[in-house]
């Protein structure tokens, strides 16, 4: 998704550094497809940058804040993470911290993502100009910081969860040799995770991601004296796909199958 988001900046006439210090050849290979300028040192690209974008794994998101050091710039804390996680990077660092999250598809020519944003004016509106008229759409909520990931985390506790409350159904199913007739009941109800068997082994490719984000999704319920059990059963389904990392060329029944205890 970060390269996604560059792209697009760089498409709008935004020049966007990056530190390939400790980075992998994957991600070296994806910023030179995107365009993105090299800095030899992250103090470097913090003096070179006016705006901070951090897009990454939800558990390495204080860390990458830690780096921020002295930097007195806007801070884009555009990850996965629990609005109580994103107040207190907020409250630890001394940039200028914007509350943003991301819904959607990696944005290109064919799909658009909404990417919101809350905290301070100033800080919201130029983050804003840098994304208008691209295919990151800036949708603006506000000044309170953690309402851009609260987005976040209600969205993501439909989404991802019911996704792996249909694999957990279709693997029950399959087990007992009736999953044409799950799959027949759930294309009659339509328009639900349970009827899109073609997108759990997307699912499971991405899981390794979405794992963490739903334990994000559990905490912010637990903070608000909610029900955390779906949301941390989820992430349970969500571990036993830990081996189809990025894995886009699985299939369904082995998607099925992996959920066993072995």
């Amino acid at each position: 998704m970060g390269s996604a988001i560059a792209a697009q900046l760089i498409a709008g006439g935004h020049r966007v550094l990056w530190c390939p210090a400790g980075r992998s050849a994957g991600t070296a290979r994806r910023a030179a497809e995107t365009g993105l300028t090299a800095a030899e040192t992250i103090p470097q690209l913090l003096e070179r940058s006016a705006v901070v974008f951090s897009i990454c794994p939800p558990a390495a998101a204080e860390e990458v804040a830690g780096c921020l050091g002295d930097y007195r710039g806007v801070y884009v804390e555009a990850n996965a993470i629990s609005p109580h996680r994103t107040a207190a990077i907020a409250d630890r660092v001394r940039a200028t911290v914007v509350d943003g999250s991301i819904i959607g598809p990696p944005p290109d020519e064919r799909s658009t993502a909404r990417v919101y944003l809350s905290g301070p004016d100033e800080a919201v509106e130029l983050v804003r100009g840098l994304l208008a008229g691209s295919r990151a759409e800036p949708v603006p909520l506000g000044g309170r910081i953690g309402a851009a990931s609260a987005v976040k985390m209600a969205y993501g506790s439909f989404q991802k969860a019911s996704r792996a409350l249909a694999a957990v159904s279709h693997a029950i199913a399959d087990d007992y040799g009736v999953g044409e007739h799950l799959r027949k009941e759930a294309n009659a109800f339509g328009g639900n995770a349970l009827a899109d068997t073609a997108g759990l082994p997307s699912a499971a490719a991405r899981a390794w991601r979405w794992a963490p984000e739903m334990l994000e999704v559990a905490e912010t319920a637990r903070a608000l004296g909610l029900p955390d059990a779906l949301a941390t059963g989820a992430a349970e389904v969500m571990s036993r796909w830990a081996d189809d990392k990025d894995d886009f060329d699985l299939d369904l029944p082995a998607t099925l199958r992996h959920l066993h205890r072995e």
